[in-house]
């Protein structure tokens, strides 16, 4: 089933607001000056944050992959006091079903994006760059084109759903 990303982006928006919120923050912890961000908008980039290009390059992977940790934990946090019950097999609620909503759109959001990608591919390619960098930075924007491309195999909402209830469901199961 094929739905075209700026309906996924309407329907998980919160998502997109706190993808955008976590590159802002990566870029205020980094010191790194912010001119704009949007945090959603109806158009492709669904949301954007423009920053200064950082004068060292670890920076400017630290704040393209920050998304991910920040999503991926944010959404497992929100999630978790609903998906507990529901991996104990409990009947959710209307408040289970709002959390799991807001963690599984946050979560499903943490992969960053081709643009991302892009930040990375062009701070590391300048001249000076660590070799530990490139060792480590290469691979990551490999992995974001990869996760891109399994993004229109819903790769993206896979991972917002595992997170947010296959995570509790082991820890239920490992507690048990």
């Amino acid at each position: 089933m094929f739905i075209p990303g700026m309906y996924v982006s309407m329907i998980t928006f919160p998502g997109v607001v706190v993808h955008e919120l976590a590159h802002q923050l990566f870029c205020r912890w980094l010191k790194v000056p912010v001119f704009k961000v949007v945090y959603y908008q109806f158009d492709n980039p669904a949301g954007y944050v423009l920053h200064e290009r950082p004068k060292q390059q670890w920076k400017s992977l630290f704040i393209s992959i920050g998304p991910f940790f920040i999503n991926t934990l944010l959404g497992i946090l929100i999630a978790l006091p609903a998906a507990l019950p529901i991996a104990s097999f409990s009947n959710p609620g209307f408040i289970d079903i709002v959390l799991l909503y807001l963690g599984v759109s946050i979560a499903m959001h943490a992969f960053p994006s081709r643009g991302d990608a892009e930040v990375i591919w062009s701070s590391i390619r300048e001249e000076g760059t660590p070799m530990w960098l490139k060792i480590l930075a290469y691979p990551v924007v490999g992995l974001i084109h990869l996760v891109a491309i399994g993004s229109f195999f819903w790769l993206d909402a896979i991972y917002g759903v595992a997170v947010t209830i296959g995570f509790p469901k082991l820890l239920v199961a490992l507690c048990s």
